[in-house]
């Protein structure tokens, strides 16, 4: 038995008791969101060649997610505003959703450093988990102004903070919102992240600041994929007892063998309250290839935002089936396809670019 933890910081909750200890909790991505949080790309360095080519599709999407919610996007100054503002404006999105934060980001990937927002169901409040964050285990410094994106929002909206002194990202984690967490070995375990913790000390923290009562572990991640791993371009929860997964057709194929151990896993799983896990199979597209590199192409990859699900398409065969397959997953929303073979030189799609902000 691990003894209750006691390292953390809290700003706005007594320092005796956990989020999960308060009645918080990490709501799924289907339930009702008040925003999306986005932080606007700026660096070149993910997107060398291309970065221009992104916007477009970058605000389109904005554009979509908009109609049913607020987006707020974080940028550096008032020339990137204006540089956002000119964008969204070709793309005809409706400004009177889109707020504008002068918060300053390193990079774009606002899954992963942005806001984790916890909710408390009967009291209707709103909590704020900022983890530590490094780039994927150090891989692209700077991150410091990354890091501090939480704190900003949270002091933003002047609601608690909590800081749990480890490192996680948000596409490391999905959530059913009945206290299932999946997750993956290849990446939580990684020594580039919290080398000085096991397995059963992650578990505690995620129960503590997730607020989760299960914890599901798949294996590896995709080719490609810089995370190291992230849950979010391979199983997603579509529902409370549903998760579409990825699966490669090709054997010849390298990321073959490492989709099927995952699907043989996912088999065997049970949800919290002891029933099977429903699986909805969902293709690969053919490998994507830019300056001999193959990139994380993976329909997984979608968003689910309060009117939509926008899941990145490649210009490819299977783009049209994985439309169909997901939208039979929901019925309250319509699928979309945006085109991400852009995008996706930056080893990231919609999902690793957004966060949702619950309502509670």
């Amino acid at each position: 038995m691990i003894p209750k933890l006691s390292n953390f910081q809290t700003f706005g909750l007594p320092d005796s008791l956990t989020p999960k200890e308060q009645g918080y909790y990490f709501p799924a991505e289907f339930a009702k969101h008040t925003a999306t949080w986005l932080s606007w790309p700026h660096k070149e360095a993910s997107w060398p060649g291309k970065i221009e080519t992104v916007y477009p599709i970058y605000s389109e999407f904005i554009k979509r997610v908009a109609e049913g919610e607020l987006v707020n996007i974080n940028v550096v100054d008032e020339a990137m505003k204006n540089k956002a503002i000119g964008h969204l404006q070709k793309a005809n999105a409706d400004f009177s959703k889109v707020n504008f934060f002068y918060h300053p980001t390193n990079d774009a990937w606002c899954r992963d450093h942005g806001p984790a927002f916890l909710i408390h169901p009967t009291q209707k409040k709103k909590m704020i988990v900022d983890w530590g964050y490094n780039a994927w285990g150090g891989k692209y410094p700077p991150f410091d102004l990354d890091d501090v994106i939480p704190t900003l929002v949270a002091k933003h909206y002047n609601v608690p903070v909590v800081e749990p002194g480890i490192v996680m990202e948000g596409g490391s984690v999905e959530f059913n919102g009945r206290g299932t967490l999946l997750t993956t070995t290849a990446c939580l375990l990684n020594p580039n992240r919290n080398p000085h913790l096991t397995q059963q000390q992650i578990e505690e923290y995620l129960y503590n600041y997730y607020g989760v009562s299960h914890i599901l572990w798949l294996g590896d991640g995709i080719v490609g994929d810089d995370t190291d791993g992230h849950i979010d371009d391979l199983t997603r929860f579509v529902n409370e007892d549903t998760v579409v997964t990825i699966v490669e057709a090709d054997k010849k194929d390298e990321n073959y063998a490492l989709l099927q151990e995952n699907l043989k896993m996912l088999k065997t799983m049970r949800l919290e309250n002891g029933k099977q896990v429903n699986i909805v199979e969902l293709p690969m597209p053919a490998p994507v290839i830019y300056e001999d590199q193959r990139l994380p192409a993976s329909y997984a990859n979608f968003y689910i935002s309060n009117k939509y699900v926008v899941v990145p398409t490649f210009r490819d065969k299977n783009d049209d089936r994985a439309l169909d397959i997901l939208q039979q997953c929901f019925n309250d929303r319509k699928v979309i396809g945006l085109d991400s073979t852009d995008i996706i030189w930056g080893l990231g799609s919609f999902h690793c670019l957004s966060q949702q902000e619950p309502e509670v």
